[in-house]
Protein backbone atom coordinates (compact mmCIF):
# COMPACT_ATOMS: atom_id res chain seq x y z
CA UNK A 1 0.00 0.00 0.00
CA UNK A 2 1.46 3.13 -0.89
CA UNK A 3 3.11 5.10 1.95
CA UNK A 4 0.92 8.57 1.96
CA UNK A 5 -2.21 6.71 1.80
CA UNK A 6 -2.07 5.53 5.09
CA UNK A 7 -0.71 7.39 8.03
CA UNK A 8 1.98 6.57 10.53
CA UNK A 9 0.27 4.15 13.34
CA UNK A 10 0.98 2.42 16.46
CA UNK A 11 0.23 -1.80 17.11
CA UNK A 12 -2.99 -0.81 18.74
CA UNK A 13 -4.70 1.59 15.93
CA UNK A 14 -4.07 -1.75 13.69
CA UNK A 15 -6.68 -4.10 15.52
CA UNK A 16 -10.21 -3.78 15.09
CA UNK A 17 -11.75 -0.45 16.30
CA UNK A 18 -14.57 -1.57 18.42
CA UNK A 19 -15.64 2.23 19.22
CA UNK A 20 -18.94 2.10 17.56
CA UNK A 21 -19.92 -0.44 20.42
CA UNK A 22 -18.49 1.42 22.88
CA UNK A 23 -20.18 4.74 22.01
CA UNK A 24 -23.48 4.01 20.83
CA UNK A 25 -25.83 1.75 22.82
CA UNK A 26 -28.56 1.38 20.20
CA UNK A 27 -25.79 -0.42 17.67
CA UNK A 28 -24.60 -2.59 20.51
CA UNK A 29 -28.52 -3.91 20.37
CA UNK A 30 -28.31 -4.31 16.84
CA UNK A 31 -24.73 -5.76 16.25
CA UNK A 32 -25.76 -8.43 19.49
CA UNK A 33 -28.76 -9.40 17.95
CA UNK A 34 -27.96 -9.21 14.05
CA UNK A 35 -25.46 -11.63 15.37
CA UNK A 36 -27.74 -13.95 17.29
CA UNK A 37 -29.80 -13.90 14.05
CA UNK A 38 -27.01 -14.90 11.77
CA UNK A 39 -25.63 -17.39 14.10
CA UNK A 40 -29.21 -19.05 14.10
CA UNK A 41 -29.61 -18.61 10.07
CA UNK A 42 -26.10 -20.76 9.31
CA UNK A 43 -27.34 -23.46 11.71
CA UNK A 44 -30.74 -23.91 10.13
CA UNK A 45 -29.37 -23.64 6.86
CA UNK A 46 -26.92 -26.30 7.56
CA UNK A 47 -29.63 -28.47 8.99
CA UNK A 48 -32.08 -27.82 6.31
CA UNK A 49 -29.20 -28.53 3.38
CA UNK A 50 -28.48 -32.01 5.21
CA UNK A 51 -31.97 -32.50 5.79
CA UNK A 52 -32.88 -32.61 2.02
CA UNK A 53 -29.58 -34.95 0.96
CA UNK A 54 -30.78 -37.25 3.24
CA UNK A 55 -34.16 -37.29 2.28
CA UNK A 56 -33.38 -36.95 -1.09
CA UNK A 57 -29.53 -38.13 -1.47
CA UNK A 58 -29.25 -35.95 -4.23
CA UNK A 59 -26.73 -33.06 -4.24
CA UNK A 60 -28.77 -31.27 -6.94
CA UNK A 61 -31.49 -31.08 -4.50
CA UNK A 62 -29.21 -29.64 -2.06
CA UNK A 63 -28.37 -26.92 -4.97
CA UNK A 64 -31.95 -26.60 -5.83
CA UNK A 65 -32.82 -25.62 -1.83
CA UNK A 66 -30.02 -23.00 -2.10
CA UNK A 67 -31.26 -21.27 -5.41
CA UNK A 68 -34.93 -21.29 -4.13
CA UNK A 69 -33.58 -19.20 -0.68
CA UNK A 70 -31.87 -17.11 -3.04
CA UNK A 71 -34.56 -16.31 -5.33
CA UNK A 72 -36.64 -15.88 -2.44
CA UNK A 73 -33.77 -13.39 -1.35
CA UNK A 74 -33.55 -11.29 -4.82
CA UNK A 75 -37.34 -10.98 -4.79
CA UNK A 76 -36.73 -9.63 -0.77
CA UNK A 77 -34.27 -7.38 -1.28
CA UNK A 78 -35.92 -5.26 -4.21
CA UNK A 79 -38.71 -4.66 -1.88
CA UNK A 80 -37.11 -4.20 1.33
CA UNK A 81 -35.01 -1.52 0.21
CA UNK A 82 -38.26 0.45 -0.86
CA UNK A 83 -39.77 -0.07 2.38
CA UNK A 84 -36.63 0.75 4.25
CA UNK A 85 -36.58 4.20 2.81
CA UNK A 86 -40.47 4.99 3.35
CA UNK A 87 -41.00 3.19 7.00
CA UNK A 88 -39.03 3.31 10.24
CA UNK A 89 -36.17 0.81 9.69
CA UNK A 90 -36.92 -0.70 13.07
CA UNK A 91 -40.20 -1.00 12.47
CA UNK A 92 -39.14 -3.33 9.29
CA UNK A 93 -36.86 -5.41 10.86
CA UNK A 94 -39.22 -6.37 14.17
CA UNK A 95 -42.20 -7.02 11.25
CA UNK A 96 -40.12 -9.26 8.69
CA UNK A 97 -38.57 -11.16 12.29
CA UNK A 98 -41.79 -12.68 13.80
CA UNK A 99 -43.21 -14.31 10.33
CA UNK A 100 -39.54 -15.28 9.83
CA UNK A 101 -39.68 -17.30 13.41
CA UNK A 102 -42.86 -18.52 13.08
CA UNK A 103 -41.24 -20.32 9.62
CA UNK A 104 -38.20 -21.72 11.75
CA UNK A 105 -40.83 -23.34 13.98
CA UNK A 106 -43.01 -24.84 11.02
CA UNK A 107 -39.43 -26.43 9.51
CA UNK A 108 -39.16 -27.59 12.98
CA UNK A 109 -42.88 -29.05 13.37
CA UNK A 110 -42.13 -31.32 10.25
CA UNK A 111 -38.59 -32.07 11.31
CA UNK A 112 -40.83 -33.78 14.03
CA UNK A 113 -43.20 -35.60 11.66
CA UNK A 114 -42.51 -39.49 11.60
CA UNK A 115 -41.88 -39.03 7.76
CA UNK A 116 -40.55 -35.58 7.24
CA UNK A 117 -42.21 -33.74 3.64
CA UNK A 118 -39.82 -32.62 1.54
CA UNK A 119 -41.71 -29.97 0.14
CA UNK A 120 -42.32 -27.65 3.11
CA UNK A 121 -38.13 -27.77 3.17
CA UNK A 122 -38.36 -25.93 -0.21
CA UNK A 123 -41.35 -23.33 0.40
CA UNK A 124 -40.54 -22.51 4.17
CA UNK A 125 -37.10 -21.79 2.76
CA UNK A 126 -38.09 -19.29 0.38
CA UNK A 127 -40.22 -17.74 2.41
CA UNK A 128 -37.68 -17.74 4.63
CA UNK A 129 -34.93 -16.39 2.38
CA UNK A 130 -37.83 -13.43 1.13
CA UNK A 131 -38.35 -12.38 4.98
CA UNK A 132 -34.73 -12.54 5.36
CA UNK A 133 -34.46 -9.86 2.00
CA UNK A 134 -36.74 -7.83 3.35
CA UNK A 135 -35.21 -7.13 6.48
CA UNK A 136 -31.37 -6.93 5.27
CA UNK A 137 -31.88 -3.40 3.94
CA UNK A 138 -33.31 -1.39 6.95
CA UNK A 139 -30.44 -3.36 9.19
CA UNK A 140 -27.61 -1.64 6.18
CA UNK A 141 -29.45 1.52 6.27
CA UNK A 142 -29.86 2.15 10.02
CA UNK A 143 -26.22 2.08 10.88
CA UNK A 144 -25.08 5.57 9.46
CA UNK A 145 -27.84 7.30 12.20
CA UNK A 146 -26.54 4.59 15.28
CA UNK A 147 -22.25 5.34 14.25
CA UNK A 148 -22.01 8.34 12.43
CA UNK A 149 -20.26 9.27 9.54
CA UNK A 150 -17.09 8.94 11.18
CA UNK A 151 -17.33 5.01 12.39
CA UNK A 152 -18.38 3.55 9.50
CA UNK A 153 -15.62 1.86 8.48
CA UNK A 154 -15.36 0.54 12.15
CA UNK A 155 -18.91 -0.46 12.06
CA UNK A 156 -18.41 -2.25 8.79
CA UNK A 157 -15.78 -4.03 10.34
CA UNK A 158 -17.29 -5.11 12.98
CA UNK A 159 -20.28 -6.11 10.76
CA UNK A 160 -18.06 -8.70 8.47
CA UNK A 161 -16.37 -9.75 11.83
CA UNK A 162 -20.18 -11.27 13.30
CA UNK A 163 -21.14 -12.56 10.18
CA UNK A 164 -17.78 -14.45 9.12
CA UNK A 165 -17.91 -15.93 13.07
CA UNK A 166 -21.61 -17.12 12.82
CA UNK A 167 -20.62 -18.48 8.71
CA UNK A 168 -17.74 -20.43 10.38
CA UNK A 169 -19.07 -21.67 13.84
CA UNK A 170 -22.83 -21.86 12.77
CA UNK A 171 -22.22 -24.81 10.99
CA UNK A 172 -19.53 -26.51 13.46
CA UNK A 173 -22.48 -26.21 15.62
CA UNK A 174 -25.30 -27.00 13.61
CA UNK A 175 -22.93 -30.50 12.76
CA UNK A 176 -23.11 -31.48 16.83
CA UNK A 177 -26.77 -30.50 17.09
CA UNK A 178 -27.56 -32.97 14.23
CA UNK A 179 -25.34 -35.92 15.84
CA UNK A 180 -27.24 -35.30 18.55
CA UNK A 181 -30.72 -34.08 19.47
CA UNK A 182 -31.74 -33.45 15.70
CA UNK A 183 -32.40 -31.25 12.67
CA UNK A 184 -35.42 -30.00 14.49
CA UNK A 185 -33.65 -28.60 17.18
CA UNK A 186 -31.15 -26.76 14.83
CA UNK A 187 -34.80 -25.14 13.92
CA UNK A 188 -35.94 -24.45 16.92
CA UNK A 189 -32.88 -22.48 17.58
CA UNK A 190 -33.23 -20.56 14.52
CA UNK A 191 -36.51 -19.21 15.64
CA UNK A 192 -35.26 -18.80 19.25
CA UNK A 193 -32.49 -16.64 18.08
CA UNK A 194 -34.67 -14.35 15.65
CA UNK A 195 -37.07 -13.48 18.58
CA UNK A 196 -33.60 -12.34 20.87
CA UNK A 197 -32.86 -10.01 17.54
CA UNK A 198 -36.73 -8.90 17.78
CA UNK A 199 -36.43 -8.40 21.85
CA UNK A 200 -32.96 -6.84 21.26
CA UNK A 201 -34.65 -4.40 18.67
CA UNK A 202 -37.29 -3.62 20.63
CA UNK A 203 -35.19 -1.67 22.99
CA UNK A 204 -33.96 0.92 20.75
CA UNK A 205 -35.08 4.10 19.91
CA UNK A 206 -37.44 4.44 16.38
CA UNK A 207 -35.07 5.03 13.43
CA UNK A 208 -37.11 6.57 10.36
CA UNK A 209 -35.51 7.59 7.42
CA UNK A 210 -34.47 11.46 7.20
CA UNK A 211 -36.78 11.93 4.04
CA UNK A 212 -39.60 9.85 3.50
CA UNK A 213 -39.76 8.11 0.29
CA UNK A 214 -42.51 7.90 -2.67
CA UNK A 215 -44.76 4.77 -1.73
CA UNK A 216 -43.52 1.68 -3.16
CA UNK A 217 -43.49 0.46 -6.62
CA UNK A 218 -41.46 0.78 -9.98
CA UNK A 219 -40.98 4.55 -10.04
CA UNK A 220 -39.40 4.18 -6.60
CA UNK A 221 -37.39 1.00 -7.11
CA UNK A 222 -36.31 2.95 -10.82
CA UNK A 223 -34.89 5.61 -8.43
CA UNK A 224 -32.50 3.45 -6.97
CA UNK A 225 -30.99 2.30 -9.97
CA UNK A 226 -30.67 5.78 -11.61
CA UNK A 227 -29.11 6.94 -8.57
CA UNK A 228 -26.30 4.17 -8.82
CA UNK A 229 -25.96 4.29 -12.60
CA UNK A 230 -25.08 8.12 -12.18
CA UNK A 231 -22.82 8.16 -8.69
CA UNK A 232 -19.02 7.33 -10.02
CA UNK A 233 -18.47 5.98 -6.42
CA UNK A 234 -21.32 3.27 -5.69
CA UNK A 235 -21.56 2.29 -9.40
CA UNK A 236 -17.42 1.34 -9.08
CA UNK A 237 -17.69 -0.01 -6.34
CA UNK A 238 -20.41 -2.80 -7.25
CA UNK A 239 -18.05 -3.14 -10.77
CA UNK A 240 -14.94 -3.88 -9.08
CA UNK A 241 -16.95 -6.49 -6.74
CA UNK A 242 -18.73 -8.14 -9.44
CA UNK A 243 -15.98 -8.47 -11.99
CA UNK A 244 -13.71 -9.98 -8.95
CA UNK A 245 -16.54 -12.36 -8.23
CA UNK A 246 -17.70 -13.34 -11.85
CA UNK A 247 -14.05 -14.39 -12.56
CA UNK A 248 -12.45 -15.33 -9.41
CA UNK A 249 -14.75 -17.07 -7.49
CA UNK A 250 -13.57 -20.98 -7.68
CA UNK A 251 -15.79 -22.44 -4.47
CA UNK A 252 -17.99 -24.75 -7.02
CA UNK A 253 -14.80 -26.03 -7.83
CA UNK A 254 -13.29 -27.13 -4.74
CA UNK A 255 -14.59 -30.28 -4.60
CA UNK A 256 -12.91 -31.50 -7.68
CA UNK A 257 -9.68 -29.52 -6.92
CA UNK A 258 -9.16 -31.23 -3.49
CA UNK A 259 -9.56 -34.56 -5.25
CA UNK A 260 -7.47 -34.22 -8.55
CA UNK A 261 -5.29 -31.25 -7.86
CA UNK A 262 -4.53 -31.87 -4.47
CA UNK A 263 -4.99 -35.75 -4.28
CA UNK A 264 -7.16 -35.24 -0.83
CA UNK A 265 -10.62 -36.16 0.20
CA UNK A 266 -13.24 -34.33 2.63
CA UNK A 267 -10.73 -33.27 4.98
CA UNK A 268 -9.04 -31.18 2.01
CA UNK A 269 -12.33 -30.16 0.83
CA UNK A 270 -12.88 -28.99 4.36
CA UNK A 271 -10.05 -26.88 4.57
CA UNK A 272 -10.25 -25.42 1.12
CA UNK A 273 -14.01 -24.15 2.71
CA UNK A 274 -12.39 -22.55 5.89
CA UNK A 275 -9.24 -21.16 4.14
CA UNK A 276 -11.03 -17.99 2.82
CA UNK A 277 -13.03 -17.27 5.94
CA UNK A 278 -9.88 -17.65 8.65
CA UNK A 279 -8.21 -15.06 5.90
CA UNK A 280 -11.21 -13.05 6.43
CA UNK A 281 -11.16 -13.11 10.01
CA UNK A 282 -7.49 -12.10 10.08
CA UNK A 283 -8.46 -9.31 8.40
CA UNK A 284 -11.26 -7.73 10.29
CA UNK A 285 -9.15 -8.25 13.63
CA UNK A 286 -6.26 -6.13 11.83
CA UNK A 287 -9.20 -3.79 10.11
CA UNK A 288 -8.52 -0.76 12.80
CA UNK A 289 -6.86 1.06 9.82
CA UNK A 290 -9.41 1.21 7.22
CA UNK A 291 -10.86 4.45 8.76
CA UNK A 292 -7.87 6.19 8.84
CA UNK A 293 -7.18 5.88 4.66
CA UNK A 294 -6.71 9.19 3.09
CA UNK A 295 -8.20 7.11 -0.47
CA UNK A 296 -10.32 4.51 0.06
CA UNK A 297 -11.17 3.68 -3.11
CA UNK A 298 -7.89 2.71 -4.40
CA UNK A 299 -7.98 0.43 -1.26
CA UNK A 300 -10.75 -0.97 -2.81
CA UNK A 301 -9.13 -1.51 -6.56
CA UNK A 302 -6.33 -2.49 -4.96
CA UNK A 303 -8.19 -5.31 -3.10
CA UNK A 304 -9.88 -6.46 -6.17
CA UNK A 305 -6.77 -7.35 -7.33
CA UNK A 306 -5.19 -8.75 -4.13
CA UNK A 307 -8.16 -11.61 -4.49
CA UNK A 308 -7.39 -11.95 -8.26
CA UNK A 309 -4.02 -12.41 -7.97
CA UNK A 310 -4.39 -14.77 -4.68
CA UNK A 311 -6.39 -16.70 -6.97
CA UNK A 312 -4.56 -17.24 -9.74
CA UNK A 313 -1.59 -18.21 -7.30
CA UNK A 314 -3.31 -20.73 -5.73
CA UNK A 315 -4.19 -22.07 -8.85
CA UNK A 316 -1.01 -22.56 -9.63
CA UNK A 317 0.60 -24.68 -6.77
CA UNK A 318 0.13 -28.03 -5.69
CA UNK A 319 1.34 -27.88 -2.23
CA UNK A 320 -1.89 -27.88 -0.08
CA UNK A 321 -0.18 -25.69 3.01
CA UNK A 322 0.84 -22.91 0.37
CA UNK A 323 -2.30 -23.09 -1.75
CA UNK A 324 -4.39 -22.32 1.85
CA UNK A 325 -2.36 -19.14 2.23
CA UNK A 326 -3.21 -17.94 -0.84
CA UNK A 327 -6.82 -18.89 -0.44
CA UNK A 328 -6.82 -17.23 3.25
CA UNK A 329 -5.21 -13.92 1.29
CA UNK A 330 -7.79 -13.46 -0.82
CA UNK A 331 -10.31 -14.02 1.76
CA UNK A 332 -8.49 -11.31 3.81
CA UNK A 333 -8.87 -9.03 0.93
CA UNK A 334 -11.90 -9.42 -0.05
CA UNK A 335 -12.87 -8.33 3.64
CA UNK A 336 -10.98 -5.41 3.49
CA UNK A 337 -13.12 -4.48 0.21
CA UNK A 338 -16.20 -5.65 1.98
CA UNK A 339 -15.57 -3.33 5.02
CA UNK A 340 -14.46 -0.02 2.76
CA UNK A 341 -17.64 -0.75 0.20
CA UNK A 342 -20.26 -0.88 2.94
CA UNK A 343 -18.33 2.39 4.58
CA UNK A 344 -18.08 4.34 1.49
CA UNK A 345 -21.83 2.94 0.34
CA UNK A 346 -23.33 4.64 3.18
CA UNK A 347 -21.13 7.67 2.75
CA UNK A 348 -21.87 8.22 -0.71
CA UNK A 349 -25.82 7.54 -0.60
CA UNK A 350 -28.49 10.15 0.84
CA UNK A 351 -30.59 8.06 3.81
CA UNK A 352 -33.34 9.00 1.23
CA UNK A 353 -31.70 6.33 -1.09
CA UNK A 354 -29.92 4.00 1.64
CA UNK A 355 -32.77 1.38 1.53
CA UNK A 356 -32.92 1.06 -2.21
CA UNK A 357 -29.17 1.47 -3.14
CA UNK A 358 -28.12 -1.05 -0.37
CA UNK A 359 -30.95 -3.62 -1.36
CA UNK A 360 -29.10 -3.13 -4.80
CA UNK A 361 -26.06 -4.43 -3.23
CA UNK A 362 -26.63 -6.69 -1.33
CA UNK A 363 -28.56 -8.25 -4.46
CA UNK A 364 -25.30 -8.19 -6.42
CA UNK A 365 -23.29 -9.73 -3.30
CA UNK A 366 -26.08 -12.40 -3.37
CA UNK A 367 -25.73 -13.12 -6.75
CA UNK A 368 -22.72 -12.05 -8.44
CA UNK A 369 -20.69 -15.16 -6.75
CA UNK A 370 -23.19 -17.95 -8.12
CA UNK A 371 -22.80 -16.56 -11.66
CA UNK A 372 -18.96 -16.73 -11.10
CA UNK A 373 -19.01 -20.27 -9.93
CA UNK A 374 -21.44 -21.26 -13.07
CA UNK A 375 -18.14 -19.31 -15.02
CA UNK A 376 -15.64 -21.41 -13.28
CA UNK A 377 -17.92 -24.37 -13.91
CA UNK A 378 -18.25 -23.76 -17.05
CA UNK A 379 -14.75 -23.08 -18.08
CA UNK A 380 -13.42 -26.11 -15.85
CA UNK A 381 -15.31 -28.41 -18.06
CA UNK A 382 -14.94 -27.35 -21.43
CA UNK A 383 -11.04 -26.01 -20.81
CA UNK A 384 -9.76 -28.00 -17.69
CA UNK A 385 -9.83 -27.35 -13.65
CA UNK A 386 -6.46 -25.33 -13.58
CA UNK A 387 -7.05 -23.19 -16.07
CA UNK A 388 -10.17 -22.14 -15.08
CA UNK A 389 -9.21 -20.89 -11.29
CA UNK A 390 -5.63 -19.34 -12.54
CA UNK A 391 -7.60 -17.46 -15.95
CA UNK A 392 -10.06 -16.22 -13.63
CA UNK A 393 -7.94 -14.97 -10.56
CA UNK A 394 -6.02 -13.08 -13.62
CA UNK A 395 -8.82 -12.07 -15.72
CA UNK A 396 -10.03 -10.14 -12.13
CA UNK A 397 -6.88 -8.62 -11.59
CA UNK A 398 -7.14 -7.03 -15.36
CA UNK A 399 -10.80 -5.77 -14.67
CA UNK A 400 -10.08 -4.53 -11.72
CA UNK A 401 -6.85 -2.37 -13.41
CA UNK A 402 -9.32 -1.03 -16.31
CA UNK A 403 -12.11 -0.18 -13.66
CA UNK A 404 -9.73 1.89 -12.10
CA UNK A 405 -8.59 3.24 -14.78
CA UNK A 406 -11.57 4.14 -16.12
CA UNK A 407 -13.41 5.20 -12.65
CA UNK A 408 -11.77 8.35 -11.67
CA UNK A 409 -14.93 9.02 -9.05
CA UNK A 410 -13.62 5.98 -7.26
CA UNK A 411 -10.07 6.71 -6.75
CA UNK A 412 -10.99 10.10 -5.44
CA UNK A 413 -13.75 8.69 -2.97
CA UNK A 414 -12.87 9.74 0.50
CA UNK A 415 -14.05 8.33 3.99
CA UNK A 416 -15.55 11.28 6.56
CA UNK A 417 -12.62 12.81 8.34
CA UNK A 418 -9.94 10.97 6.52
CA UNK A 419 -8.42 13.85 4.98
CA UNK A 420 -8.92 17.42 4.12
CA UNK A 421 -11.70 16.70 1.49
CA UNK A 422 -14.95 15.65 2.34
CA UNK A 423 -17.63 13.45 1.06
CA UNK A 424 -20.31 15.12 -0.33
CA UNK A 425 -22.55 16.49 1.93
CA UNK A 426 -26.01 15.60 2.83
CA UNK A 427 -27.57 18.34 0.86
CA UNK A 428 -25.34 17.75 -2.26
CA UNK A 429 -26.69 13.90 -2.29
CA UNK A 430 -30.32 14.79 -2.12
CA UNK A 431 -29.50 16.93 -5.04
CA UNK A 432 -27.53 14.68 -6.92
CA UNK A 433 -30.54 11.82 -6.01
CA UNK A 434 -33.14 14.33 -7.41
CA UNK A 435 -31.24 15.58 -10.77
Amino acid sequence: MPAGNLPAMRIGQIAIDIAPLRESRDYRRLFAGRFVGMAGSAVATTSANWQVYGLTHSSLAVGLLTLTAGVGMFIGLLAGGMLADRHDRRTVLITTLFPEAALALLLTGNSLLTHPQLWPLYALTFGIGMLSGLSSPASTAATPALVGQHRLAAAAALNATASQLGQLGGPALAGVLIAGPGVATCYAIDAACLAVFAAALSTMRPLPPVTRAERPGLRSLAAGFKYVRGNGVVAGMLLVDTNAMLFGMPSALFPALASQHFHGGPDTYGLLVAAPGLGAMIGAATSGWTGRLRHPGVVVIGAGMVWGGAIAGFGLVHNLPVALAFLALAGMGDLISEVLRNALLQVYTPDSLRGRVSSLYLAQVTGAPALGNVEAGTVARFVGLDFSVVSGGLACVAGALVLGALIPALRGAKLSGSSGDEPPTQATQEATASA
